[in-house]
């Protein structure tokens, strides 16, 4: 009796979930196409919250949900995304960089959307959630390791995240006027976010792998200019030593099975 409850308590929090999927154009249009084929593998055909966004990419991406009229970089084009989707009535707001290969079998979409639903039962209050990914250089408490539970973690790599979006209102938005190129923007919203008493979730059972930079690196100067820009976005908000601080805090993650 007492898991036919549950598993009803956990349908009605999938019900309840309204969970737009956004892949963030700009670059090669076949990373963005491989991506969105395998996020559309196994999906309902009643399903229709998948979409591209081209961010005035060079190469546009053919049948993209928007084009937007100039480049708003990562956290510019999240911020559009977050007033747009919020209007029109979803929860959650799932932005994919399109450098990214999924090695978790379809339907990605619907085990996504289970998680989310699993997690908010077990923890009430799911702020930011993402995926796991077989490497990472800046932040280990993205990477995978043994199981297929959770790491409740301080802060993440916005390489894909889930934002719940009344979590994003209730820590007062992106913040990102001062950095739309975005490097930094997803640290300083999910710690905001943990400070605030929401769960910030890396899922060890959605794996993906990221090829860093793929796009970045064909910009002359790009990566420079954003780290430049983090560096004064980070320390305007978490001080001086804030490197120190967190790579204290990535080291302070939870794994719960």
């Amino acid at each position: 009796m007492l898991a036919i409850l549950l598993s009803k308590l956990r349908q009605e929090k999938i019900m309840a979930l309204k969970l737009a999927v956004v892949i963030l154009h700009y670059g090669d249009p076949a990373l963005t196409g491989r991506l969105y084929e395998q996020l559309r593998a196994g999906m309902s055909e009643n399903y229709n919250n998948l979409y591209v966004l081209d961010n005035h990419a060079p190469e546009p991406y053919p049948d993209s949900w928007q084009r937007l009229p100039e480049n708003r970089f990562w956290a510019g084009a999240l911020d559009y995304c977050i007033a747009e989707f919020e209007r029109t009535g979803f929860t959650h707001l799932w932005f994919l960089n399109n450098d990214i290969l999924f090695l978790s079998d379809p339907p990605l979409i619907e085990r996504v959307n289970q998680r989310l639903a699993y997690l908010e039962h077990r923890l009430t209050k799911v702020g930011i959630y993402s995926p796991c990914f077989t490497t990472n250089p800046y932040h280990p408490q993205m990477v995978k390791g043994e199981g297929n539970g959770f790491r409740l973690v301080r802060y993440i790599d916005g390489i894909a995240p889930v934002i719940n979006l009344k979590c994003c209102r209730d820590v007062g938005g992106l913040d990102c006027k001062d950095n739309p190129i975005g490097y930094g923007v997803d640290v300083w919203l999910s710690f905001r976010a943990y400070v605030r008493g929401w769960a910030v979730v890396v899922d060890q059972a959605i794996v993906a792998k990221h090829f860093y930079h793929s796009t970045a690196r064909q910009v002359d100067n790009f990566l420079e200019r954003a780290a430049f820009m983090a560096t004064d976005y980070l320390r305007a908000r978490l001080g001086d030593k804030f490197k120190t601080l967190l790579g204290n805090l990535a080291k302070e993650y939870q794994y719960v099975e």
